[in-house]
């Protein structure tokens, strides 16, 4: 039987996030990330923690992924939503309930700072990554997203 577990990652664990996220949006967009930028935009979210925090899950004592936590304001509902961001696990680990672990370790720990929901992004293309959100009880929502580069 594996175990899988979860803990705030540290400063130790940048340059596996960093090469994380990197291959993250080259299997899901064939984009190639600038590993030097990433690394300091990583390395910005433990200078400051308004930005978030990441949390890294462990299969077996062996680092298997790690998802990215930021925070939108709702002056609707007057709390925070939690972003789940930059999500990964690597590829020997999946489909062994590490992102399962992780979506529980952030429901907890968003709860219990009174948060008021869980939100995320997925890509339209990656079916099985929007079944797996919808069994862990996420729906998906009416929203579209837009982005203007600056």
């Amino acid at each position: 039987m594996t175990t899988v577990t979860i803990r705030h990652a540290e400063r130790r664990d940048i340059a596996h996030i960093a090469e994380w996220n990197a291959a993250m949006a080259w299997e899901t967009e064939q984009k190639r990330l600038d590993i030097h930028l990433l690394t300091r935009g990583v390395t910005a979210v433990f200078d400051e923690s308004r930005r978030g925090f990441y949390l890294i899950a462990e299969h077996d004592g062996q680092p298997a992924g790690c998802l990215l936590v930021t925070y939108e304001w709702s002056d609707w509902r007057n709390g925070d939503f939690w972003w789940i961001q930059s999500v990964y696990v690597a590829p020997e680990a999946r489909r062994s309930g590490v992102f399962r672990a992780l979506h529980t370790a952030v429901a907890q720990r968003a709860a219990n700072a009174g948060a008021v929901g869980l939100r995320l992004y997925v890509e339209t293309e990656n079916k099985r990554a929007q079944d797996t959100y919808h069994k862990l009880g996420m729906d998906q929502c009416h929203y579209l997203m837009y982005e203007q580069m600056i």
